[in-house]
Order: C-alpha cells, then sequence, then structure tokens
C-alpha cells in the first residue's frame, strides 16, 4: 500500500464527468485515506439512461479489483434506485461475492446513514422531475423509511451544478414545511453543490441532514475504521454517529 493511503483506500466509481464532488469528498475525508476515481459518462440523467448501467458500473470494479483497494463505492443514487430496493441488494451481493471485496452503493449508504441518526420519516429534495422521484421514494419506502415528500426541482441535467445553494436551501425550507416536518431532510444526487447549506439547514429546521457527499465520507470513515470528526458540515460528520 502506498505511504499516502496508510489508512485505506476506496476506489470510487463517479456516474458523470462533472467536477464537484470528487473534489469535496477527498477534501472532506482524513488525512491518509486514498482515493481512485474513476467515472462513466452520464449526460441525460434519465430512467432509460440508468437501467442499463449495471454491466458499465461492473467494468469500472474490474478495473479496480487488481489495485487491491479496501472498498469500492459505485457512486449515483439512481442508476441503482431504478431497478428498486431487493434487486440492488442482489446485485452488489453478486457483485461482493465476485470480487471478493466490499462494496456499497450510494442508496445503501444513505440508508445507513438515516439509521445512524434514528430517523424514521423524512423530506427528501431532488434535482430530478416527474415521476423518476416516486421510484427514488419508493426505494425508501421498500427499505423500512416513511417517505414524507421527494420533491424535485426541474432543472436541465447538465445545469445542475450551477442551482445557487440559496436557492437549492429555498427548494427544501418549503417542501419541508410543506410536508409538515420529518426526522430529517434527504439531499438525493452530488451533482449540486450544497455543502454550504448543510449546518444552516440543520441550524434552522432543527433536523439532520443527510447530504450524499457527508454520507460518502461517514461511511468511509466507518468502514476503514477511521474516526475523525469534522465540523461545520452537519451532525453526521460532526459526531460520527
Amino acid at each position: 500500500m502506498a505511504f499516502s493511503s496508510w489508512r485505506g483506500t476506496v476506489g470510487l466509481i463517479n456516474p458523470t464527468l462533472r467536477p464537484g464532488m470528487t473534489e469535496e469528498v477527498i477534501r472532506l475525508l482524513p488525512e491518509g485515506i486514498g482515493v481512485i476515481p474513476l467515472f462513466l459518462n452520464i449526460t441525460r440523467g434519465t430512467r432509460e439512461e440508468f437501467l442499463p448501467l449495471m454491466k458499465a458500473y461492473e467494468a469500472e470494479i474490474e478495473r479496480l479489483v487488481p489495485q487491491e483497494v479496501d472498498l469500492i463505492h459505485p457512486n449515483g443514487a439512481p442508476p441503482f434506485m431504478v431497478h428498486g430496493y431487493k434487486k440492488e441488494a442482489s446485485i452488489v451481493r453478486a457483485w461482493e461475492r465476485k470480487y471478493r471485496t466490499p462494496i456499497f452503493t450510494a442508496g445503501q449508504n444513505h440508508i445507513r446513514a438515516m439509521k445512524a441518526l434514528k430517523v424514521k420519516n423524512f423530506v427528501g429534495a431532488t434535482y430530478f422531475s416527474g415521476s423518476i422521484n416516486k421510484t427514488f421514494a419508493d426505494y425508501f419506502t421498500d427499505a423500512g423509511f416513511k417517505v414524507k415528500a421527494m420533491a424535485g426541482i426541474d432543472v436541465p441535467f447538465e445545469k445542475v451544478q450551477e442551482l445557487p445553494a440559496e436557492m437549492i436551501y429555498g427548494h427544501i425550507k418549503r417542501a419541508f414545511l410543506k410536508a409538515g416536518g420529518g426526522d430529517a431532510i434527504y439531499m438525493l444526487g452530488s451533482g449540486w453543490r450544497t455543502l454550504n447549506i448543510i449546518d444552516t439547514l440543520e441550524q434552522d429546521l432543527g433536523v439532520p441532514v443527510i447530504h450524499p457527499v457527508t454520507a460518502r465520507v461517514w461511511e468511509i470513515q466507518k468502514r476503514l475504521q477511521v474516526n475523525e470528526p469534522r465540523a461545520g458540515y452537519g451532525v453526521l460528520l460532526a459526531e460520527l454517529p
């Protein structure tokens, strides 16, 4: 193992070529955790584009295994959620048996973060529109949660990263209040740049925020037996439950 990765190495398979998320994860991870990022090239963000991607993800897993990474994280919640909660679990189990490496998806990561925070119900926010938001809600319902809302923003997929964080804050706050509150706020998708509003949302609405970047950093630490809290990005990283 390289000296720079003395606390462990994770292989990330990111769904798009967008900059932002990978840098955020690396900045938030403790010193000594190495990251090998690989990328798919999702461009449309549609159900039809997501459904056939399992072979593409597996091809990248096959590239990572010879690097002797400690765990592999196929990132991107929608490409797995469109298959459903149970099917996703079956896919991951088969990969772990075949490649003998711990693997977890974004959706599985979000579920574990919610359970760690003892969340029973939540208000969700996404940058998707239409019926796919019901698919996301059904995924969590099947996992045992009550989804009080899964509120999407109607924005072109390639423009998500341009949304102002203040606008996203307003969208989430309105959805939370309209739904009558909940145990937590859930933000689906790593495309929007929103780390700077996590603390503000938690302070203003009085509930934890499950954010895809901070949840990812939380689980990587837990799986690598690292315990280095990080303040300023919500309770999940500040307390590492």
